[in-house]
């Protein structure tokens, strides 16, 4: 099995609107709580955590530090998922069930590649 990284993108306006609806919001998040477990059941789930909103980025060789990231809302990532899977297509079959989609999110699927150090 390979290790993969699911970067979550985007969904935002889609989710201020559920949490303006406790019910609806619970609906939600019990569908992420399932899709997780559902991973973890078969052995594919490792890790992932929403992030939070604000942070820095640090860029170039003299290590400008700034407010960020400012991209647009739909290229934000939100959160972030580790799994196993075969092969990049088994991994993008496992992600086509997440719950993001619900609210026009973005999956990003990629493999993480050994280091040989």
């Amino acid at each position: 099995m390979k290790e993969f990284l699911l970067l979550l993108r985007g969904g935002d306006e889609g989710m201020a609107a559920a949490k303006s609806s406790p019910e609806r919001y619970q609906k939600h998040m019990m569908k992420w709580k399932t899709w997780m477990e559902n991973l973890g059941k078969q052995g594919k789930f490792i890790a992932g955590q929403p992030l939070a909103q604000g942070g820095s980025v640090i860029s170039g060789g003299k290590k400008v530090v700034t407010d960020g990231p400012f991209v647009e809302g739909k290229e934000i990532v939100g959160g972030y998922l580790m799994i196993k899977a075969r092969d990049l297509a088994d991994a993008v079959e496992l992600s086509k069930n997440c719950p993001i989609f619900e609210y026009d999110g973005i999956v990003e699927v990629r493999e993480v590649e050994q280091l040989q150090v």
